[in-house]
């Protein structure tokens, strides 16, 4: 099991940036996927981002291509989403969440809710027009 702490959430003017950071501890943190997701108010959450447990598999979603960058440091247990152009739409709590990578088979990076075993509490996000 590994347990997952979100930090850098703010308020920033649209056009601005945030680095959000995704604090793991527990098991090894490099046999895990980890995930960003977002949900708004009166909205169900959404897939942002998601990364392999080496680095070299990246997903995005289409509002995140081209604005967000996924990462993660496997010697420092930690991932990150580097957000720039925010857009007042990005509005929302930010989620780090993780997958193990064992199965019967070798598990994809997921990019939906479902596909995460794990989940931190969630980091505000608010972008202001």
């Amino acid at each position: 099991q590994v347990q997952l702490v979100e930090s850098g959430g703010g308020a920033v003017q649209a056009g601005g940036s945030l680095t959000l950071s995704c604090a793991a501890s527990g098991d090894r943190f490099n046999t895990y996927a980890v995930g960003w997701f977002r949900q708004a108010p009166g909205k169900e959450r959404e897939f942002v981002a998601s990364i392999g447990w080496s680095g070299a598999t990246k997903h995005y979603s289409d509002s995140a291509k081209g604005r967000f960058a996924i990462g993660r440091n496997n010697g420092r247990d930690t991932a990150t989403l580097q957000m720039n152009n925010l857009k007042p739409e990005d509005t929302g709590v930010y989620f780090c969440a993780a997958h193990s990578i064992w199965g019967p088979e070798m598990r994809p990076t997921g990019r939906s809710p479902d596909s995460f075993d794990y989940w931190g509490q969630g980091t505000q996000v608010t972008v202001f027009s």
